[in-house]
């Protein structure tokens, strides 16, 4: 059987709000098995996400220059429509619990229904890492945990930033 040499792109779609070292361990373990690794923020206006999509954007290239292989963008619609425009060979998602599988089982098999050619690649978080959302993390920032280590320390400045301009404001 002859060996094809196809270039392997991977998207490591997400909302990024706020990038946490989760993500950021997922990015580096993801950019090791593949050609190229985009790492697309999601446009989604049904949500109100802290930062806008540049801000996360920026969040993410502020942390990611070591990789040479990884870029940033964005997306709205079907993550398998924006994975064909950008000739992806598959799509890397981050599994932290069995709660986790079962969502993204279910959006994997639908994906692959759209789209057969590209495959879903699950990545096992780190262990340090299994507990960490970007939910939790704000929540715990705005009541005043420490979040050292749960987020890049670039990250946890803008949070700073953020939260406070909002307690100035509210």
């Amino acid at each position: 059987m002859a060996s094809k040499s196809r270039s392997h792109i991977a998207i490591y779609p997400g909302s990024f709000d706020p990038l946490t070292s989760g993500h950021l361990d997922l990015i580096e373990r993801g950019s090791a098995m593949m050609d190229r690794l985009i790492v697309a923020v999601l446009r989604n206006d049904g949500k109100q996400p802290l930062f806008s999509v540049e801000e996360r954007m920026e969040m993410v290239r502020e942390v990611v220059p070591g990789f040479g292989n990884v870029e940033v963008d964005s997306f709205d619609g079907l993550l398998v429509d924006y994975a064909a425009q950008k000739q992806a060979t598959a799509i890397l998602r981050g599994i932290r619990a069995v709660s986790d599988y079962e969502y993204e089982l279910q959006m994997a098999l639908m994906n692959r229904r759209l789209k057969p050619e590209i495959e879903t690649v699950f990545l096992m978080a780190g262990e340090a890492y299994s507990f960490i959302s970007s939910r939790l993390v704000k929540e715990v920032f705005r009541l005043g945990g420490d979040i050292r280590g749960m987020v890049p320390p670039t990250v946890e400045a803008r949070l700073q930033r953020r939260i406070s301009g909002i307690s100035a404001r509210g």
